[in-house]
């Protein structure tokens, strides 16, 4: 196919000028469209690029953005009904940092309503399907943006967020390169917010070095997120070499290789643990033993935090609206049954109870104090291992026929690999496997993102 580049290629034939960029998008767009139809990736695709192209590290490197980051003047919903037809009238910071630096943004992925879900068909809109198999999930929240990068065969990437396993879930599913840096690298500024403590705007590549670089252009301080890290520009691009990092030792937590995870994820992800070892990187067995209580703290922490966030949506000011000529009560009512989906109700009940008197302590707090415990547990691993590696999930993508026989809980108990990591706020990565749908994942410690990159780009060049 024309223009079938890697985004390194990509951008070493614009800046030396070998490249028509006009044809070069024309012909990125009917891709995109033609490609859209089959596996219904993106909700919005955006048609006009303002601005030089021809300069910056991006050099018009098409960009597709998850629906919950917002970009001016383009229509971001988050997946939700209740947002239809909010059109945000400024830039994420995320997106301001990647049109300075000439990325040229191709539209909104679709995504589980407000990220409450693990394959994307909790959505408002459409279902992406899974382009390994159109039968099967996507994986989510991201599950869009995982989609379109598997499925488009020109240069691309995409951003997309992480709550839970977000980032992570979607690319091992679409066996494409997802990550998820460290809470605070990134600014949140302008995302639509699941959970306050937990979301992370991170990338999702076909490459470890698409992800890389995209990550240095989106990281940094910003003085509109008081959360962000003031942490010196790094571009992550160097992390991307051959050179294997000398007498290093990661870990395999026991707990993610039990008998819960399908037997033949866990042989392919010792399958590439056992390769690292031939190329001089030690590994030895570890414990994380607070797993088993960090995923119901996750759940009940999300959720409390996005009752609150989705408060605001009440038809008054965002999206979905009515005839206002009843009582406030009613009106609010009758605004919410109808904007949100049934697990976007779902969390939001459970997420009230948990904040109410008499239950704050009981739930809520008592999930802060295991976050601590996480937190600390993955601190002492991180002083005698380079970074972690496991499977990133436990299981293959269901068919989409057969996700209505899950329940909810079950949903929730697919999350159990990605879920502690992401409570930690800790940077993670994975890396497609040789078996399609079977992602590595590898987590360092916080602001240790040039670890997981390097042990992502020595299994990718293996791969």
């Amino acid at each position: 196919m024309k223009y079938n580049l890697s985004v390194k290629e990509f951008l070493e034939k614009r800046k030396n000028g070998e490249i028509d960029y006009n044809d070069f998008y024309s012909t990125f767009l009917t891709n995109l469209k033609r490609k859209n139809k089959e596996l219904r990736a993106l909700r919005v695709i955006s048609h006009s690029q303002k601005g030089d192209l021809n300069k910056g590290k991006l050099y018009g490197l098409p960009i597709s953005v998850k629906d919950n980051i917002c970009v001016k003047g383009v229509e971001s919903c988050a997946g939700s009904k209740i947002l239809e037809g909010y059109i945000p009238p400024f830039d994420a910071s995320c997106i301001s940092n990647v049109k300075k630096n000439s990325g040229a943004i191709i539209g909104k992925t679709n995504q589980d309503e407000f990220g409450f879900g693990t394959f994307s068909t909790n959505s408002g809109f459409d279902i992406p399907l899974n382009p390994l198999d159109k039968t099967r999930v996507a994986g989510g929240s991201s599950g869009g943006s995982a989609a379109i990068v598997a499925g488009l065969d020109m240069p691309h990437v995409s951003l997309g967020e992480s709550t839970g396993g977000s980032i992570s879930c979607p690319s091992a599913f679409c066996s494409v390169v997802g990550l998820t840096p460290t809470y605070g690298l990134v600014s949140r500024y302008g995302l639509i917010d699941y959970a306050n403590s937990l979301d992370k705007i991170g990338v999702i590549g076909k490459t470890v070095y698409d992800t890389a670089l995209l990550l240095s252009i989106i990281a940094g301080h910003d003085e509109k997120d008081f959360t962000t890290i003031n942490k010196k520009a790094e571009d992550y691009t160097n992390y991307c070499g051959p050179d294997v990092p000398k007498k290093i030792k990661l870990g395999v937590p026991k707990e993610y290789f039990s008998d819960d995870i399908d037997k033949r994820i866990r042989d392919e992800v010792w399958n590439s643990i056992h390769y690292l070892e031939s190329i001089g990187i030690d590994y030895e067995e570890c414990s994380l033993k607070m797993t088993r209580y960090a995923l119901p703290a996750y759940y009940i922490i999300a959720m409390a935090e996005s009752s609150t966030n989705l408060a605001k949506f009440c038809g008054l000011r965002y999206g979905l609206q009515a005839d206002p000529t009843e009582n406030f009560n009613n009106y609010f009512s009758k605004i919410r049954s109808k904007g949100f989906g049934e697990e976007a109700k779902r969390r939001i009940i459970l997420g009230t109870f948990a904040r109410m008197s008499g239950f704050r302590d009981a739930y809520y707090l008592r999930a802060m104090k295991v976050r601590t415990l996480v937190i600390d547990e993955y601190k002492r691993l991180f002083k005698k291992y380079y970074a972690l590696i496991s499977p990133t999930m436990p299981i293959f993508p269901p068919k989409i026929k057969d996700v209505k026989k899950i329940s909810p809980i079950q949903c929730y108990m697919s999350d159990i690999l990605t879920v502690p990591p992401n409570l930690a706020g800790m940077p993670m990565i994975s890396v497609p496997s040789s078996v399609p749908s079977v992602g590595i994942h590898i987590v360092a410690d916080h602001l240790q993102e040039g670890r997981i990159i390097k042990i992502a780009y020595l299994l990718e060049n293996r791969c």
